[in-house]
């Protein structure tokens, strides 16, 4: 599937739900070497940030940010799933975590590329 699509995603216990469009649908699956995401390992596929909704539990998650506090990561409190994150390389888009997309099997979509957070343009 690469075409543009909207998507449901969830946290592992259900708490929080995201609705989310993605104009390059699950084609632009990607990891980032920073030293968080290469720890993460979650692979993630761009949505459009003003179509990320939380339909259920935004008040169950809690958010990580660190050095110049651009990315914004969410978690579910209770489960500590990856849900979402801003992405500081270009604000106006939000990676959603892959495995928690509705119907998908992660493993179909290996291998995912990598991109370079480690030289990240915003650090130079």
């Amino acid at each position: 599937m690469t075409d543009a699509t909207d998507i449901t995603a969830r946290c592992h216990c259900g708490a929080v739900v995201l609705y989310a469009h993605l104009p390059r649908g699950l084609g632009d699956v990607s990891r980032c070497t920073c030293s968080f995401c290469a720890r993460r390992q979650a692979g993630a596929v761009m949505a459009t940030a003003t179509t990320v909704i939380v339909v259920e539990g935004a008040d169950n998650l809690t958010l990580y940010t660190w050095g110049t506090h651009a990315a914004q990561h969410y978690f579910c409190k209770t489960c500590g799933i990856y849900t979402h994150h801003q992405r500081r390389s270009d604000p106006s888009e939000c990676g959603i975590n892959i495995g928690c997309i509705d119907g998908v099997n992660t493993w179909e979509h290996e291998p995912i590329r990598w991109t370079d957070g480690v030289n990240h343009p915003s650090d130079q």
